[in-house]
């Protein structure tokens, strides 16, 4: 059988499609983020428009928080990485089976802080019953994991921004991964937590499904580009594709002159190639998931557009499905500043045009009034 060879420009092209930046991808901001597998939260503004923009026009930031607050179609969880996503509700279950399932690497903890699993495990028991119908502040949180476990796990001793944290927080996102934390509504400026009320998927089926669902949104993939996006071991990721591919379940194609691989019979791909000018923000799941990292950040994008090869630390500009520049809000009022540095070239009368309807869209999400400034971001990454 002859193994199909995939470029570059097909899989990107693909790629755009797949999750609404070709053209909208509905009015669903938990279907979209089913499409992205997930929506980067750390900072939830960025989250917001990450969807929004995506979605038909008209849609807005409001949009996104009535989905997340309102009907509960989003949950804000800890996923990919360990870090805060928006992800659809109902894709809870895959999730908390396939995160919980990772093998965890060594604790980064000193041996006076960190947990035994026996301890792990009273944790999560007690996180899952304290929160259970209810929405609790991490102190209010504290107070019962405590109270059901023993003043060991409220010892502060994690080192965190200037202060001490509780010990039992090391595993806030193991909580979340095995379906028993998640994001509440804020009471003030407090963050509060409740019970997301899921049960887990099988670990096997999960991962299986999460692979796929992977290979369909980012493929051609290699296993370690689905480590890297997971923060997950390489040896553990080359094993499951090799169970995956002896399974039937995904299948290896040629992708820039090496093997990677896609979900089975998924092998379809545009013969067009991504056109059109795009805006994204913060640690856009696109910027994060897509590989070979050197071809979406192109020449002096990889040196301008990355901090130390990560991707997501500067919002960035797309033309034709690559980076190509930077760009930086700042709000006011209504008024919202977007200064954008193209890199490597300049934009066209045509481009140009693109740029400002796009700079336009940001507004109308962020529920402003967008200006554009072409010239130089002078913020540092993640300002």
């Amino acid at each position: 059988m002859t193994t199909r060879s995939v470029t570059w420009t097909e899989a990107n092209a693909r790629r755009l499609e797949r999750q609404g930046l070709a053209a909208p991808a509905g009015s669903s901001p938990a279907g979209i983020a089913a499409a992205m597998l997930g929506a980067h939260a750390q900072v939830l503004s960025a989250a917001e428009l990450s969807l929004a923009l995506r979605l038909d026009g008209g849609r807005t930031r409001t949009d996104v928080r009535e989905a997340l607050w309102t009907d509960g179609s989003l949950v804000k969880t800890y996923g990919p990485r360990g870090t805060v996503h928006l992800l659809a509700a109902a894709d809870l279950p895959l999730w908390t089976g396939a995160l919980s399932a990772i093998p965890a690497g060594a604790s980064p903890m000193p041996a006076d802080v960190r947990m035994t699993a026996e301890q792990t495990d009273q944790v999560v028991a007690a996180v899952g019953d304290a929160l259970a119908g209810a929405e609790l502040t991490i102190d209010e949180l504290t107070d019962a994991i405590v109270a059901r476990t023993g003043p060991w796990a409220g010892d502060r001793v994690m080192d965190a921004f200037q202060d001490k944290w509780p010990r039992w927080r090391q595993v806030t996102h193991t909580a979340a991964h095995r379906g028993v934390l998640a994001f509440g509504p804020n009471r003030g400026r407090k963050v509060t937590y409740t019970s997301p009320g899921v049960t887990p998927m099988e670990s096997a089926a999960a991962l299986s499904d999460l692979v796929r669902r992977y290979l369909h949104a980012y493929g051609p993939a290699t296993p370690q580009h689905f480590a890297t996006w997971l923060a997950a071991p390489r040896s553990w990721a080359i094993e499951l594709f090799t169970t995956l591919a002896g399974g039937g379940a995904i299948e290896e194609v040629a992708f820039e002159g090496g093997p990677a691989w896609v979900a089975a019979g998924d092998t379809g791909f545009p013969d067009a190639p991504a056109r059109g000018v795009r805006l994204l923000p913060y640690f856009d799941a696109y910027t994060i998931a897509s590989q070979p990292r050197e071809l979406l950040f192109p020449g002096a994008a990889y040196e301008r557009a990355l901090a130390g090869g990560q991707a997501g630390n500067y919002p960035v500009v797309l033309v034709d499905g690559t980076v190509a520049g930077v760009w930086h809000q700042r709000r006011s009022g209504r008024r919202i500043a977007v200064t954008v540095e193209p890199i490597g070239k300049t934009l066209g009368a045509a481009r140009r045009r693109e740029l400002e309807e796009q700079v336009e869209r940001v507004g109308e999400v962020l529920e402003g009034r967008a200006e554009l400034t072409v010239g130089k971001v002078t913020v540092g990454a993640h300002a």
